[in-house]
């Protein structure tokens, strides 16, 4: 620390950028009574300094040249750039030349989150990632600290803003996939190119964060089953609610005995249950742990403010070890548990098979399912299609392993009187 204070380096300026920039020279004064050192932003990493910017800072500090960013004397490094790379680059070389780091970058934690980690140690300094994960839900420090106690038995989350308002949408108003997609694109919830959300690559990455944190090992995006939202339709929400169940995209994660499992994909989920209510843009983390019980943390999973509330707690943490001069203790894997396979997943399941409209053909399905140990729970006919002569069945079964209902519609499939399975979903509770 310089004796004239913490001094602050941020690497982008864009949405959350934007925020803590503002938040670093607006609440200027408040930040120093409570870390007992001013802080000072020193350099400002951009792609273009004649863009026009809704935050003013003094002249010199914005740059577009990495290089004199990095090489500036700071305390700090806060990136806030998105991606994996350069963020990566930039990350390692600040922790490597000793400074204190501040990330929002979910892939950049989920893939290399260890490596840096022991960077950090290395170093003797830290990397602190709360606004990776949820926005302004604080859900890494808790883990690390408040919950650290526990033997953590499950993480579920919903933990992407854009998915849970396109399944709010479709389950209250009965739209269509395309239709609450649009609705999220035009409100500004989705991305011109929304594949990272609607196809869970976004809750990935931050379960594999959450995952690892919880159970004290490394998960990694490539160890965690993914599955999106594309396949729903209104018919599959309205099943739920007649069944007593809502949908939502659940990122997933149990300790087993054999180890770690780990899944992101649309679940019905009982309506009681209190993640079944969290409708809209909102994300919630619920944690159970041996002494605690479960406990739920839920709120804004994204946006500027909520974003810059997570990356400012974690600066003035910063902030006050390099005041108080104490070596910090970045967080440690302690033990190395292997990943269950998706196959050995046992779960309830929800079938929709569009089937022709003639006698015998539910016999054909019970048979195939059957074979391969599958229980029918209940048997519901649906619509049927004068025209077209055919019917729609709707299937729930009893607990079953993952592996053999893959195995069961593969020959359900098969059958002469099955036009097609129209979808299958996971029962969560």
């Amino acid at each position: 620390m310089s004796p004239s204070g913490i001094r602050v380096v941020l690497l982008g300026l864009g949405t959350v950028g934007g925020g803590v920039a503002s938040a670093l020279t607006e609440r200027a004064s408040t930040y120093e009574r409570r870390v007992g050192a001013p802080l000072t932003l020193v350099k400002a990493l951009v792609r273009d300094v004649t863009k026009e910017r809704a935050v003013e800072l003094p002249k010199g500090i914005i740059t577009a040249d990495p290089d004199e960013a990095l090489s500036a004397d700071c305390d700090i490094v806060i990136e806030a750039m998105g991606g994996e790379n350069p963020a990566f680059e930039y990350i390692e070389r600040s922790l490597k030349a000793k400074r204190y780091v501040v990330t929002a970058s979910k892939e950049v934690m989920a893939k290399h989150g260890p490596h840096l980690l022991s960077e950090a140690s290395a170093a003797g300094v830290d990397i602190l990632y709360e606004a990776s994960v949820g926005g302004g839900i604080p859900i890494i420090s808790p883990l690390k600290r408040d919950l650290s106690a526990n033997d953590i038995t499950s993480v579920r989350a919903i933990i992407n803003g854009t998915t849970n308002y396109i399944l709010t949408r479709m389950s209250r108003e009965g739209a269509s996939f395309e239709d609450a997609l649009g609705q999220a694109q035009a409100l500004g919830y989705a991305e011109p190119d929304p594949t990272a959300d609607i196809e869970a690559h976004d809750a990935v990455f931050k379960l594999a964060i959450l995952a690892s944190l919880a159970f004290h090992t490394m998960v990694g995006p490539d160890d965690i089953y993914r599955e999106g939202i594309t396949r729903l339709t209104p018919r599959d929400f309205r099943y739920a609610s007649e069944l007593g169940y809502a949908i939502k995209l659940l990122a997933i994660a149990r300790r087993e005995e054999t180890g770690v499992a780990a899944r992101v994909n649309p679940v019905f989920i009982p309506t009681y249950e209190l993640l079944a209510r969290v409708d809209g843009v909102l994300n919630a983390v619920q944690v159970e742990g041996d002494l605690t019980g479960r406990v739920l943390f839920q709120g804004a999973g994204a946006g500027s403010l909520p974003t810059t509330s997570a990356v400012m707690a974690d600066v003035l943490d910063a902030a006050r070890s390099i005041v108080l001069g104490g070596r910090p203790s970045p967080w440690r894997y302690t033990a190395d548990m292997p990943i269950v396979p998706m196959a050995d997943l046992v779960s309830r399941y929800y079938i929709r098979i569009e089937v022709a409209d003639k006698p015998g053909v539910l016999a054909g399905i019970a048979r195939a399912l059957g074979d391969h140990n599958v229980s029918i729970a209940s048997v519901i006919q649906k619509e049927t299609d004068d025209a077209a002569q055919t019917a729609e069945l709707v299937v729930m079964t009893h607990p079953a392993k993952e592996s053999a209902i893959q195995d069961s519609l593969a020959q359900i499939i098969g059958l002469p009187d099955v036009v097609q399975v129209g979808n299958m979903l996971r029962v969560e509770g």
